[in-house]
């Protein structure tokens, strides 16, 4: 079998993100779902570690390298459009299934079962994905920082309403994150050496 799986999804790559801005410094599918993995094992890690807690950091980590992987299909929708109705929101969420399901399709049959528990999390892991959309949230506020931090003000109300998510979730790993990592992305990079 000659299989597209992979090749289809190395072109997150060329998925432009923030597709309604104007953005200073690029931003595509590929990075995101890198920073998103990041930050999901970082929150994990920080919730083992400094609060006891038993979570799969490594399987947090996968499930977000492949979170978005549905828009290799559909493309970036902007969250404006989105988030928009809650119908229209619903019909997305289908569409990224559906969108996922194809991705699958893409693999030999034997290998689809591990990699749809992947593009498609299951109940197994439902304690992860408070984890894995603040992860998401994180990476969306950190290119929002840096964008307002090279002089781009078009990205200030993104930021806020990114902060304001984050400060709402309930989990007391993103505010650890908040109060100890987040003020390093407003620095120059002579402070980090």
């Amino acid at each position: 079998m000659n299989s597209s799986f992979f090749a289809l999804i190395l072109r997150m790559r060329h998925i432009e993100r923030w597709g309604l801005m104007r953005s200073t410094i690029r931003d595509d599918l590929s990075q995101h779902s890198f920073d998103t993995a990041v930050f999901a094992h970082a929150l994990c890690t920080i919730g083992n570690v400094r609060l006891g807690k038993n979570l799969d950091a490594g399987r947090c980590a996968v499930l977000a390298l492949y979170h978005d992987a549905g828009e290799i299909i559909t493309g970036d929708m902007p969250t404006p459009v989105k988030y928009r109705s809650r119908a229209l929101h619903d019909l997305y969420k289908e569409v990224e299934k559906e969108a996922a399901e194809e991705l699958v399709s893409r693999l030999p049959e034997d290998l689809q079962p591990a990699y749809r528990g992947i593009l498609s999390p299951g109940e197994e892991d439902a304690p992860l994905l408070p984890y894995l959309k603040a992860a998401d949230k994180l990476a969306a506020c950190i290119k929002c920082i840096q964008e307002v931090e090279s002089g781009n003000r078009e990205f200030q109300s993104a930021l806020e309403s990114q902060q304001e998510a984050l400060e709402k979730m309930e989990l007391p790993e993103v505010q650890i994150f908040l109060r100890e990592f987040v003020p390093a992305f407003r620095q120059d990079l002579d402070h980090h050496l």
